[in-house]
């Protein structure tokens, strides 16, 4: 009986591994495209870090080093989704990469799932990055919960940024992407007050932050680290919710129109 029972079980598992082998496969092979690429890699890690040890650490006063940690958590998942799926797509569409995708037997999203959660690896690791070096050189006192408050933050910051850089890479070509993204990715940093507080700014900053989705995602890291935050972390989430969605079935839409 419980040969038989152990044989039912094992024969209900292999559909399943079956039905994830090719997001599996993905995966893994986005990840190794990825660290192959050094251009990509060692500017999303270490771009931030520098960013925060400089503003942060060297420069920063009081309670500097806290709250650009939570500010800098976010400013960090912008990279690797923004060019993850702005630039990198583009690539892919314009050298053929997408339509040998499809001639495949695997499943249309396994590829941008694959992407997506290679943002979220590449987020994680900058979050890392960043504990580590505010714990450190910023003498930053960190509870476990903290930690896996800024870094949830951060994993979820790659889903309304993926979903911006994919809308870019469905609209603009190859050559283009890269700037089109820098011009979205340094802007919307310094609008939503990730490299300098917003009081430091002038008012008008202060303003229309809340039309950048990348200040929301800061009210929600900010808390995490005691610093004073703006309006309901539930507003804050539906909004970075309504981004992700409106952006992702825009791409959708333009892929369809695109082939």
């Amino acid at each position: 009986m419980n040969a038989t029972s152990r044989t039912s079980t094992a024969a209900a598992r292999r559909p399943a591994t079956r039905a994830l082998a090719p997001y599996v496969a993905e995966l893994k092979a986005e990840l190794r495209r990825t660290w192959r690429t050094p251009a990509f890699v060692l500017p999303c890690l270490l771009f931030p870090v520098l960013f925060y040890l400089m503003f942060g650490v060297l420069l920063g006063r009081g309670h500097a080093a806290r709250y650009l940690l939570a500010t800098y958590c976010v400013f960090g998942a912008m990279g690797p989704a923004l060019f993850g799926f702005g630039v990198q797509f583009a690539l892919d569409r314009a050298g053929g990469l997408l339509t040998l995708k499809r001639a495949l037997p695997v499943p249309p999203l396994a590829p941008l799932l694959a992407r997506l959660l290679m943002a979220v690896i590449f987020a994680l690791m900058v979050a890392v990055l960043l504990i580590l070096a505010a714990r450190l050189l910023g003498g930053v006192q960190l509870a476990p919960g903290q930690v896996c408050g800024l870094l949830g933050v951060a994993a979820l910051v790659a889903l309304p940024l993926g979903a911006i850089g994919l809308l870019i890479g469905t609209w603009v070509g190859a050559d283009a992407a890269p700037a089109v993204v820098n011009l979205v990715y340094l802007p919307m940093a310094l609008l939503s007050g990730l490299w300098v507080p917003l009081s430091a700014l002038p008012t008008v900053f202060s303003t229309f932050a809340p039309l950048w989705p990348t200040w929301h995602a800061a009210q929600l890291a900010l808390p995490v680290m005691g610093e004073p935050t703006s309006g309901s972390a539930t507003v804050h989430v539906l909004v970075l919710v309504a981004v992700t969605v409106c952006c992702a079935l825009l791409a959708s839409r333009r892929l369809r129109r695109i082939g």
